[in-house]
């Protein structure tokens, strides 16, 4: 409804404490025009983001963080992606390109000879490689030693199942290896 050039509004009124709403005043003046508009965005941020104000646990907040992370190495993974399949080609390419222009202009007097670039391997160093080893080849013999210990069992009425005959002590081992590599 229309008066005098103004919208007139339906209000509701919540009652606070004076502390509160002197407090919610100054954030108001900081986020948005109006107090009705300073609630509207926090709402919207709590919903959109899934998180419990009166919650005490940070877990919510974690997920969102961890949310973010794995859009960040998808973001860096697509990157590296472009640049082996699309930049370095594109990159070699054009290095041919103007190395055979170079081999086909006139030889001049005081030309200096090309150095060559030396091309770069990617190599694992001997230790690094003598410690995958040793990793792999205890990794295969703690998942041989759990493998020997898995019992078929067959019983006489339902499905025949599988049984890991080892101590609770032996399997925190194995998973605290498994964790570990």
């Amino acid at each position: 409804m229309i008066v005098k050039g103004k919208y007139r509004y339906s209000y509701s009124t919540i009652n606070l404490k004076t502390t509160v709403v002197k407090r919610f005043r100054a954030f108001s003046k900081r986020v948005a025009h109006s107090h009705s508009e300073t609630l509207q965005k926090m709402m919207d941020f709590f919903q959109w983001h899934g998180i419990d104000p009166s919650d005490r646990s940070t877990k919510g907040i974690v997920e969102e963080i961890q949310k973010n992370r794995k859009r960040m190495e998808a973001a860096i993974a697509i990157i590296r992606d472009i640049e082996i399949t699309q930049t370095k080609p594109t990159n070699a390419i054009l290095h041919a390109l103007l190395e055979q222009k170079i081999k086909d202009e006139p030889v001049r007097k005081e030309q200096r000879p090309l150095k060559k670039e030396p091309e770069i391997e990617i190599t694992v160093p001997r230790i690094r490689y003598e410690r995958l080893m040793d990793k792999m080849g205890m990794l295969k013999r703690e998942s041989q030693y759990v493998i020997d210990h898995i019992v078929l069992i067959k019983p006489s009425f339902g499905k025949p199942y599988l049984r890991l005959e080892i101590t609770g002590g032996e399997l925190e081992n194995y998973k605290r290896t498994l964790q570990n590599l």
